[in-house]
């Protein structure tokens, strides 16, 4: 347990990083310089460009200082982070020298003048509780670090989306609503996370919804390069998106993209059931061809009268570019809503009274979430995977 004061001078240092010009990558090319200097042995296990992998320490750390004060939240998000780095070949004392780099470059960016007994104090007790949640949670986990699986199939239904089918090696225990980390052999050591579109089954299948991300090194190559037969490989699942049915309040899910996909699979998996919470889903786009799966969604909503799908696009028409076939909706559906999700959304109100998933880019975590406090909804209702 860390105290407020210690919280408050971890917070207030991390928001000084954050508000300069350049502070989190800074920061994050500092840490990995502490590091690679005291531990030359590390690098081996990081990819060639750094980039990206800088970009998601520094939202980890984000994540993390944001949650200090709620235990359960953090502790578990700790521990899943532990056991997911096993997949670079990493253990406990791996993260206990990460700590102290860290320390070190967090001191050279504030300066000696910021830098006082306290603060240092803060920092250590921060730090060693960060670190010691996720050294013991990857010391002690018994599932091997990764799963082999093979692509089984390969679907491109726009130019810059697609959806993969993999066959696992052995069955992976994933719950709706989590996501994994994969490699693909076009791009050794570069992981990525995606989360699965349809529950774990029985036949040890598992479903992708990838979108090519312009200037990424993975999303392009699983789109345009990856080929029925393709190994990869799938980490433990993380995460804890879920629907609380002992909560028996109603659902609002806010999906934009290929964010669609963890709330999906929470769908399918609640059709197994005879009741459920009623669920209204809205699903996202910038343009009409963005809808790509309202079939299988209007599908469930005719089979499953608690569900109720909304679609929404911020554009009324697809761009010229576009070459693949538009998506047009079924026949029944919800007619198409216009605007920013977030501000469609709260057009019904604050949703209160509901148990809220957001899922999809950070841009538009951020403003469906800033659109909700907006109108009043109360903040410990919203689930969301760290940005």
């Amino acid at each position: 347990m860390l105290d407020a004061r210690t919280i408050s001078l971890v917070r207030a240092g991390f928001k000084s990083v954050l508000a300069a010009d350049d502070g989190p990558a800074h920061l994050a090319r500092s840490f990995y310089a502490q590091l690679f200097v005291a531990h030359p042995e590390f690098r081996s296990y990081f990819p060639a460009s750094m980039d990206e992998q800088r970009d998601h320490f520094v939202r980890a750390l984000a994540y993390v200082f944001d949650n200090l004060d709620k235990d359960d939240r953090v502790e578990s998000f700790l521990r899943q982070l532990g056991r997911d780095h096993r997949k670079h070949g990493i253990d406990g004392s791996h993260f206990r020298a990460g700590g102290s780099a860290l320390i070190a470059a967090f001191r050279n960016f504030v300066g000696n003048e910021v830098w006082t007994d306290e603060v240092e104090g803060a920092w250590h007790r921060t730090l060693a509780f960060v670190t010691d949640n996720m050294a013991v949670a990857a010391d002690s986990d018994e599932l091997p670090p990764y799963w082999g699986a093979t692509i089984v199939e390969h679907q491109r239904v726009l130019d810059d989306l697609a959806i993969v089918r993999l066959q696992v090696d052995e069955g992976i225990h994933y719950f709706p609503g989590q996501y994994v980390s994969v490699q693909i052999p076009q791009r050794p050591k570069l992981w990525r996370y995606l989360s699965p579109a349809i529950p774990c089954n029985p036949q040890g299948e598992i479903e992708f919804h990838v979108r090519r991300v312009s200037g990424g090194w993975v999303s392009p190559a699983i789109v345009t390069e990856s080929v029925v037969g393709d190994r990869w490989a799938i980490s433990p699942p993380l995460g804890g998106l879920q629907v609380d049915r002992s909560l028996r309040d109603d659902v609002l899910m806010i999906a934009g993209g290929t964010g669609l996909a963890p709330l999906r699979a929470q769908i399918m998996e609640m059709a197994r059931y005879s009741r459920n919470p009623r669920v209204h889903l809205f699903v996202g786009g910038t343009f009409p061809r963005d809808l790509y799966d309202m079939h299988t969604l209007w599908q469930l909503s005719l089979s499953n009268p608690w569900l109720t799908v909304v679609p929404v696009t911020e554009e009324e028409e697809d761009p010229w570019w576009h070459t693949t076939g538009t998506h047009e909706l079924p026949w029944g559906m919800h007619h198409r809503l216009h605007g920013p999700i977030g501000k469609v959304v709260t057009q019904f109100g604050s949703w209160a009274d509901r148990q809220i998933q957001i899922c999809g880019s950070p841009s538009m975590v951020r403003t469906t979430i800033y659109a909700l406090r907006k109108v009043g909804t109360p903040m410990q209702h919203v689930q969301h995977d760290p940005l």
